[in-house]
């Protein structure tokens, strides 16, 4: 673990004096124990940079502007300020917050524009071309964000990432072999630019990152605010791109982007808990909310951890849910989403009524419910608290990985692909698999739905858990397991998070599971309940961070990633 010394400024001598302290150390390590304030994220300059704003007295929604930030440079996979996402806000009085931020259709866009003329799917054009990005919203929801609450200067919160991607920063681990694993990707999509993410020899860690143009266009956010964005020379860049190759984002759809902010979603889970998560366009908090209520009644703990008891049950609750979100889940500006239907304890027992705990139930005999898509696993996600016990979890993405490949020549940030998470044709799965109907199809201004699922834990009362994760589609059963792997199983946030992994969406018809996370005797015996099983690569990568009963702040960054917490 390594320990950071800040140099104390005017802006933290009233933290001091309230700690009474001379000096305020940031601690850091893949898994932490802290006192006052802890940031968990996918990458250690941006736990580290918002862990400096709440030592500055910042707070959590702060933090939270400052991380965004900063991982558009120093996790470009998904960190962005040409994608959106999810922000869930609980503040120490109780009172709770969501935004959504998440891209919108551009208006020019239509239900059949990735179809060709025979009525078919052709499928790169929603996932690789300049037509597969929606509007983006990550600029403008940190701006609104700080605008309601914000404490500190907004220039305070961006020129870290400012400086991070002027001076660079050193490329961590597993990223170098992301960066080298999209080379061809990236010089093929991007001729004729200055692609920073590309070099003559291959990355290695330890090597330096620096990005001109990306701090060119973040020091403009940083002067003129959202404006800096929409507006003037970012915009204009923007839509230059679109020309050149044939996107239809333009200035019009630029300047009308609005976050909204909606009221998060919340229920019981086993009396003590209550569980925050967000409401539509975005199905993680309504189908976690299911997949809790329908766990409420079965002793998870009595069947053990990853038995066949355990696993089936857990399985089966998700293929019912997952059906329900191919039907009935989309943006509610444009959809009447039935979302205290789809919550009803009586309509979920319904839903449980055929369980079998015997034998699997094919998802050809599972539809959507009586009242009746996989994203990209490269979303990203942190959790963070505050000294004085304000929480944030933010989720977001660029949906596939680096977004469509396509940078903002001139700008320095790469495009987003989120228009493949729309139903580009009902019932056809997108590039991740998942199928849905007409809630999600296509319209000008909509926005497409998502698994992301920034929760907030809280326990008689009082601040339990800020979780969430990266994965599309599997971000949901992600968020699941590690909340009962914490609450039923008694594990320890590290090791809920450290946890293998399994996952269940309906269609396909399949268990996957991590490489190496199940044993044959265990994967033997669901498939003698009727389970197939496909083995993968790793499932999510959860941030979290768990409040225990003496307040101390437990962070834990996946050890998938080089996720890792700051705090002190």
């Amino acid at each position: 673990m390594k320990n950071f010394k800040i140099i104390i400024t005017l802006s933290v001598l009233s933290l001091l004096m309230t700690y009474g302290c001379s000096t305020l150390e940031i601690s850091e390590g893949k898994s932490l124990v802290s006192s006052k304030a802890m940031v968990v994220s996918a990458h250690p300059e941006a736990s580290r940079i918002g862990a400096e704003i709440l030592a500055a007295g910042g707070n959590a929604i702060d933090a939270a502007v400052a991380v965004q930030f900063a991982l558009a440079v120093c996790y470009p996979s998904a960190g962005n300020i040409g994608g959106g996402g999810f922000m869930v806000i609980r503040f120490s009085d109780g009172s709770v917050d969501a935004l959504d931020f998440r891209e919108k259709a551009p208006g020019l866009a239509d239900r059949d524009m990735f179809l060709d003329d025979a009525g078919e799917v052709v499928r790169n054009l929603s996932t690789e071309t300049h037509l597969a990005s929606g509007v983006p919203g990550s600029v403008d929801g940190m701006a609104e964000a700080h605008s309601r609450y914000g404490k500190l200067p907004w220039k305070r919160l961006v020129q870290p990432s400012v400086d991070l991607a002027e001076k660079g920063f050193i490329i961590a681990g597993k990223q170098a072999d992301a960066l080298n694993s999209m080379r061809r990707t990236l010089n093929s999509r991007n001729r004729n630019k200055d692609i920073r993410f590309v070099r003559e020899s291959p990355w290695k860690p330890g090597d330096l990152l620096i990005q001109p143009e990306l701090a060119q266009t973040l020091a403009i956010i940083r002067d003129k605010g959202r404006d800096g964005f929409y507006q003037g020379q970012v915009a204009d860049l923007i839509v230059e791109e679109m020309k050149r190759g044939n996107g239809i984002i333009s200035h019009e759809d630029l300047r009308n982007y609005r976050s909204e902010w909606r009221a998060p979603l919340s229920g019981k889970y086993r009396e003590e808990y209550e569980i925050i998560s967000m409401a539509p366009p975005s199905s993680g908090g309504v189908a976690l909310l299911q997949l809790l209520e329908m766990t409420e009644d079965h002793d998870l703990a009595g069947m053990g951890f990853q038995t066949p008891e355990s696993i089936h049950f857990m399985v089966e609750a998700e293929r019912r849910v997952y059906a329900d979100r191919a039907q009935f889940l989309g943006d509610p500006d444009f959809y009447p989403v039935p979302v205290g239907e789809l919550l009803d304890s009586q309509y979920l027992k319904t839903r449980m009524s055929g369980f079998n705990p015997e034998r699997a139930t094919p998802s050809s005999d599972v539809s959507h419910g009586a009242i009746v898509v996989e994203e990209s696993e490269e979303t990203t996600h942190f959790s963070i608290v505050d000294p004085k016990g304000n929480a944030v979890a933010v989720t977001t993405t660029l949906n596939g990985s680096y977004g469509n490949g396509i940078l903002v020549s001139g700008a320095g940030f790469l495009l987003n692909n989120e228009m493949d998470d729309f139903s580009v044709k009902a019932g056809v799965p997108n590039m991740f698999g998942l199928v849905g109907g007409e809630a999600n199809e296509i319209r000008p201004g909509k926005r497409m739905l998502s698994s992301m699922t920034p929760t907030i834990v809280v326990k008689n009362g009082n601040l339990f858990m800020i979780v969430g994760s990266p994965g599309g589609s599997t971000i949901i059963t992600s968020v699941y397991q590690t909340i009962v792997n914490v609450i039923d199983f008694k594990m320890t946030i590290a090791e809920a998070v450290a946890a293998g992994r399994f996952h269940h969406q309906w269609l396909p018809d399949q268990i996957s599971y991590e490489r190496g996370g199940l044993d044959t005797l265990l994967t033997g015996r669901l498939s003698e309940m009727g389970h197939k099983l496909s083995s993968r690569g790793p499932i999510g990568r959860v941030d979290a961070i768990l409040i225990g009963a003496d307040n101390k702040l437990s962070g834990a960054g996946d050890p998938r990633g080089d996720d890792f917490s700051a705090g002190f």
